[in-house]
């Protein structure tokens, strides 16, 4: 435990404002479970391409839509 300590808080080092967002990954977790549960929907696929389809249909709409074009972390508190 004592070897891990420095780096379980190696987000501290970052301005605190980011501090939850580095810490988690909810936007990445929110984006599995919606390709996970997509995938679930649909049940069987005939082959590895068609689902790969789904989950990048899924990707480009995240991408251009408002949760995509969302500033996850304002990089200009690191400039300095």
């Amino acid at each position: 435990m004592r070897d891990g300590y420095a780096e379980t808080l190696t987000y501290t080092r970052f301005p605190r404002e980011h501090w939850r967002r580095i810490r988690t990954n909810n936007a990445i977790e929110r984006l599995n479970g919606e390709i996970r549960r997509r995938t679930r929907a649909v049940g069987t696929f005939p082959d590895g391409r068609s689902a790969l389809m789904l989950v990048t249909a899924r990707l480009k709409y995240v991408a251009e839509s408002e949760w995509g074009s969302r500033r996850y972390l304002d990089v200009t508190l690191l400039e300095g």
